[in-house]
This record gives C-alpha cells, structure tokens and sequence, in this order.
C-alpha cells in the first residue's frame, strides 16, 4: 500500500493541522530579531546549526556594534568570522554576509527598504542571485523581513509532513512549498505562523526519534503505524483527548 495515499494535502487537511498545532503551542511570535538586518543576517547563519548558536553570534555582533548595512561593509571578512564563530561554517558565513551586504550596496545604494520593498517574485529571484542565499534562507528573508507571504520549507517540514503521509521522502523544495502555496490562502501571518509552529512541532515533538505515543498527529500518522509502538494507558489517552 502507498503510504502518501493516505493524507492528500487538501486545504482542510493543512489547516486542521495547523489548528492543532496553534491551540498546543499558540502563537510563536517570530522571527527572533530586533531589526530587519539582524532577521537577514540571522537567516543566513542559522544555515546548518541550532538557533541558540546564531544568537550566540548577533549577541557578539551587538556587542561590537557592527550590526547595520554600514557596519557589516566596514569590518574585515576575517574580523566577522571570528564574531559569528559560534555559528558554526564561520569562514563560510561570513563570505555569504558580506556578499549579501555587497549586493545591496551596489543594487540598492545601501538600503534595505528599497530591496525589501521589491514585489516577491522578484526579491527572490535577486536573494537567489546572492552567493550563500539558496531557496530556504531567501523565503525566509521574504516571510520574515519583507514581510511578504513566501512559505518556508526546511527540514522540519520535511520530516512532519512525510510522516504524515503528503509526500514522498525524496521531494524537491519547490515540490513541497506548492503543496502549501496551492492549497493555503496567500497570507504573510499565516505561513509566517504555520512554519513557526512547525519549527516548535519538530523540535519538541517530531524529532528525529519521534516521541509518538504523546503526539497530537498521531492519528494521520502513517508512520507511526509502522513502528513497534505500545498502546498508550488510559491515563496518556485521557490526558491528549
């Protein structure tokens, strides 16, 4: 049998989903960032590390006092490596900051609002054109930044919405964005919502080793179907009814 047969993504499907995961962790209030530049800057280095990382590094970009357009032109590449250190790839990062910094000094004169003021299409297609910037991070400078209805697809969403049967486990970003972009109402506070409760579902609840006998999914879970699991006690149903 197919499992990805079993929960076709519908609209009703998504926002029952949604739902559930709104009145189990309410209202996320994201992104985490003071400023616009520092949400830009906190997309690119949250790149294949933990989030309590990159506020490790904007806590030392603050402290130095080079988190602005101007700062971030002015200080060393190997000078903004050794701030964002704790980020983790820092060598890395600091050459996707600085030519993100770059871009906007030479296409928007330095200024942010004139790039994220761009219609959304077109953002993108420039974020894509950045080196360091790929489709994740540019959705979520779009969603978060610009403040404009990109849906963000990372790993988390992967893992969840594969478990729960909409798709199969190899699908491309754009594959898996459209099942949310084509069955969703375009709405920035929406999608900025969604991905946020996704983000808390994954960590808390799906993990990697997913903790399903306790999860509120668990029953359009096919993939909690295939594991070993025991039957939950009264207790555990009466307390997730």
């Amino acid at each position: 049998m197919n499992p990805f047969a079993k929960n076709i993504p519908t609209r009703d499907f998504l926002m029952e989903i949604y739902h559930r995961l709104y009145a189990l962790y309410g209202p996320q209030h994201w992104w985490p960032g003071e400023t616009d530049l520092e949400i830009i800057v906190g997309a690119i280095l949250t790149q294949s590390t933990a989030w309590s990382n990159v506020e490790k590094a904007i806590t030392n970009l603050n402290h130095q006092q080079v988190l602005t357009v101007a700062g971030l032109d002015k200080i060393k590449e190997s000078e903004l490596a050794e701030l964002i250190r704790p980020s983790g790839y820092f060598n890395q990062k600091a050459k996707k900051v600085k030519a993100f910094i770059h871009y906007l000094r030479v296409h928007h004169h330095g200024q942010l609002d004139s790039l994220l003021g761009i219609e959304p299409t077109t953002l993108r297609k420039e974020l894509l054109s950045i080196h360091g910037i790929g489709e994740e991070t540019a959705d979520s400078i779009i969603l978060y930044a610009a403040r404009k209805p990109s849906f963000v697809v990372d790993t988390y969403t992967r893992r969840i919405f594969y478990r729960l049967g909409c798709h199969p486990e190899k699908i491309s970003y754009p594959e898996l964005q459209s099942i949310f972009t084509r069955n969703l109402p375009s709405e920035e506070k929406l999608f900025n919502e969604y991905h946020a409760l996704i983000v808390a579902f994954g960590k808390k609840q799906c993990q990697k080793k997913p903790h399903c006998l306790s999860c509120q999914l668990q029953d359009f879970c096919w993939y909690s179907k295939t594991l070993s699991l025991p039957k939950p006690s009264p207790q555990t149903k009466k307390a997730h009814s």
